[in-house]
């Protein structure tokens, strides 16, 4: 069975979620403060994390950055603020997807199928590859700079993998994220950007002027096929 964490102050909402869940065929715990929220993660293991942003005794960006320095859980993000710098921030600092209040559970729950389906391992591609310096492992779901384990979230993990076995194609930010399996692509949806700006600061030797994953304007990405 699925084992979800909910981080989340709204106790009423939490009662009403893990009824929902569980007709659902999964099992939700719910943390209804960040200190108590930190020690379940430390204490048990949970195939997903649902992290309100704004908690009594913390903030949930912080949380967040704390849960990535000891685990690469998926991580979604539910907030009543629904601005997009704040989904950005929340993107970049390792949330995998991002949640706005009021939202329907249904739509919780697509969300947290697609993430997890991301999660999963590919037995057809399962071995290293060997782009120059960088190494991908699909097998160990990590990414290796000159032997120096990067610090990915699954979904950044994924999204290089789909470029790297596409390598010298280019690929629309559609194909991308259907590729995913993730929830369809809203217009002005920018979090395809967010995610390659951060796997660029972690594979390029200069961010601002990539050579493994390279920008065709208006049409999508490349991942170029021989690199130094």
């Amino acid at each position: 069975m699925t084992k979800l964490l909910l981080i989340e102050d709204d106790k009423r909402q939490a009662d009403m979620l893990k009824i929902f869940f569980e007709n659902a065929g999964m099992e939700l715990s719910a943390r209804h403060t960040a200190k108590d929220g930190l020690d379940a993660l430390n204490n048990d293991q949970f195939d997903l994390l649902l992290l309100d942003l704004m908690l009594p005794d913390g903030d949930g960006f912080d949380i967040c950055r704390k849960v990535r320095t000891f685990s690469d859980i998926p991580v979604i993000m539910l907030t009543a603020k629904g601005e997009e710098t704040d989904r950005i921030v929340g993107l970049e600092i390792g949330a995998d997807d991002y949640l706005a209040k009021p939202f329907y559970p249904r739509e919780l729950l697509a969300r947290i199928k697609a993430v997890l389906r991301r999660g999963r391992k590919d037995p057809e591609s399962s071995s290293s590859v060997h782009f120059g310096r960088l190494e991908i492992s699909p097998e160990e779901r990590l990414a290796r700079l000159d032997g120096d384990i990067l610090n990915l979230t699954g979904y950044q993990f994924d999204i290089l993998h789909a470029l790297s076995r596409h390598a010298g194609r280019v690929m629309s930010r559609d194909a991308l994220m259907e590729s995913l399996n993730g929830h369809e692509l809203e217009a002005f949806d920018r979090s395809i950007d967010v995610h390659i700006s951060r796997i660029r600061a972690q594979i390029e030797d200069n961010p601002k002027q990539p050579k493994r994953i390279m920008t065709i304007r208006g049409i999508g990405y490349v991942f170029a096929k021989i690199q130094a």
